[in-house]
């Protein structure tokens, strides 16, 4: 199977941003790949005030749109990630309520939500990124909760048309928890989705060292489709989208700047081989993980 990694830069125009997702879903579709990824919050990126005019439940008219594109094209379609608005929504048997908040008024800050659209204009799945990029990189301090929910599920999807290849969903800052991508790889994942707006400064520093950890650990997949360029807020992302395999090796990678979209060939063979090679999955012992840390003296 054809996979597809799209990287994009979102300004200040969410029309704008649309329009070039679309046309780079279109060329990927064209140039035939069967599973596209978009990168995280494509259509606009920062905090609440640039979130806000574009956050919409999932049964809302920008994902509507998204449906009918994977549909026309037949693609499985991971639509990067958008702002979930609070609220009730509903689309193919999926809801989410807002929750209190801490103090038990409505919480009406934004999920960041990644779908996963099928051939058939079907929400097979939504992940709620569960890590929020709570942090402070080369002077700029990033407080993604001020805005937004954490989700609180971790998600595995198959693709409809080929069920073998088993999607576990991830969004940016949770490739720096290991124990999130253990998690889908026990609920059958054999390719990673990673929407992603790395920062420039740890897109250089740490992006491919983590990108291929996450492949090497899980023996899986991972296609990381990162946002570059600078963004409204003034945040600047780092590009390198790539596509990596279960081995570790990178198949596929863009440049640092720059629109691009970047392909691979996904052999399921290859997790195979490199599950069978070093079985790190099966030879897990997490009845000693969950112990209490001891000093090793019997006795």
């Amino acid at each position: 199977m054809l996979a597809a990694a799209i990287q994009l830069t979102a300004g200040p125009d969410s029309g704008a941003n649309f329009g070039a997702a679309v046309a780079a879903v279109r060329e990927a579709a064209d140039r035939g790949a069967a599973l596209v990824v978009l990168p995280e919050k494509w259509l606009a990126i920062g905090g609440a005030q640039e979130l806000r005019p574009v956050a919409e439940p999932i049964d809302g008219p920008l994902v509507e749109r998204l449906r009918g594109l994977a549909e026309e094209l037949g693609i499985d379609l991971v639509a990067g990630s958008i702002s979930e608005g609070p609220g009730v929504a509903a689309a193919g048997g999926l809801r989410v309520v807002a929750g209190p908040g801490a103090d038990g008024s409505p919480d009406e800050r934004f999920f960041n939500t990644s779908l996963h659209l099928t051939p058939d204009g079907e929400i097979a799945a939504a992940y709620r990124k569960v890590h929020l990029f709570d942090a402070d990189v080369a002077g700029r301090r990033y407080r993604e909760s001020d805005a937004e929910r954490h989700g609180r599920e971790p998600v595995v999807s198959r693709l409809v048309r080929a069920p073998e290849f088993a999607i576990g969903m991830a969004i940016c800052f949770d490739l720096r928890f290991p124990d999130l991508f253990r998690t889908l790889a026990s609920g059958g994942a054999n390719v990673i989705t990673l929407p992603s707006a790395f920062t420039q400064r740890t897109t250089r520093d740490h992006w491919e060292v983590l990108v291929r950890a996450r492949a090497i650990e899980l023996g899986a997949f991972v296609v990381a489709a990162n946002q570059t360029g600078v963004h409204a807020d003034g945040s600047r992302s780092g590009g390198q989208s790539m596509i990596v395999d279960p081995w570790g090796r990178v198949l596929a990678r863009a440049d640092e700047d720059g629109a691009d979209i970047v392909f691979a060939e996904l052999d399921l063979g290859a997790v195979a081989t490199a599950r069978e090679a070093l079985p790190v999955l099966s030879l897990r012992q997490p009845e000693v993980y969950e112990r209490p840390v001891g000093d090793g003296l019997l006795g």
